[in-house]
């Protein structure tokens, strides 16, 4: 397994963001992680990268524990987090060399150049970050996150302030991506998630409530929209 959750919680006073959940993500698989805002996505993959403690359970990348060994772990992840902060002062390409340092890659020349052709950044490069649309600094966040090859991609609304024709392109580097490495993708784009993932999990206030192949959930509804509101209205109401 490239992922395994067991147990998972994340509690905040009496708050449970997310409330014992469990899932394991094979190689290869691109799963979808659904669910409403303030649902526990973003707070699950903080903890699957490290960024974030659990307060009980465990996590393993690559069969490495992520609690016990965070710097393996995040060796082996690529992480392009909701927020994506980044360096507006520093130029596209001066910005992308400064991370493959980070990640202390002999070749950075030929491994910046790479990326940045991956990921469309051609026309961009020379510019400071602070001056790139949202849509461009989504693909300086997401080129950062694959520069050093990593083989679990972590991607937590990655299509997020895109026009359509850059939503295509994106899309298609995490299908090509997804190709031979595993990734967990989070988006409140169900279209998104129905172009690209093999599989959803579907959490709705810090518990899963669907976690299933994209062809079984849609056959439970008339579309993905349908079988979504289904699952997290009806928790909703059991839980007022």
């Amino acid at each position: 397994m490239s992922i395994e959750v067991q147990q998972l919680l994340k509690q905040y006073g009496t708050q449970k963001a997310v409330n014992n959940i469990s899932f394991t993500i094979n190689k290869g698989e691109i799963v979808g992680f659904l669910g409403p805002n303030g649902a526990g996505k973003s707070t699950t993959m903080k903890i699957i990268t490290g960024y974030t403690k659990a307060t009980q359970g465990h996590v393993k990348v690559c069969g490495i524990d992520v609690t016990e060994n965070p710097i393996e772990t995040k060796k082996k992840i690529g992480y392009l987090p909701e927020s994506n902060a980044l360096y507006y002062d520093m130029y596209v390409k001066e910005y992308l060399k400064f991370i493959a340092g980070v990640h202390h890659i002999a070749q950075t020349k030929d491994t910046v150049a790479a990326v940045i052709e991956l990921t469309g950044l051609q026309v961009e490069q020379k510019k400071k970050i602070g001056q790139l649309s949202k849509g461009y600094k989504q693909r300086v966040g997401l080129a950062a996150a694959l520069i050093h090859k990593p083989e679990v991609l972590i991607l937590d609304e990655p299509t997020s302030g895109l026009d359509p024709n850059q939503i295509i392109e994106i899309r298609n580097v995490i299908k090509e991506q997804g190709k031979d490495k595993t990734v967990l993708f989070s988006s409140h784009i169900l279209q998104e998630v129905e172009a690209i993932c093999d599989r959803v999990i579907v959490i709705n206030k810090g518990e899963i409530v669907a976690n299933d192949t994209l062809t079984s959930l849609k056959s439970k509804g008339d579309n993905l929209e349908e079988v979504f509101r289904n699952l997290t209205q009806a928790v909703a109401a059991t839980n007022d």
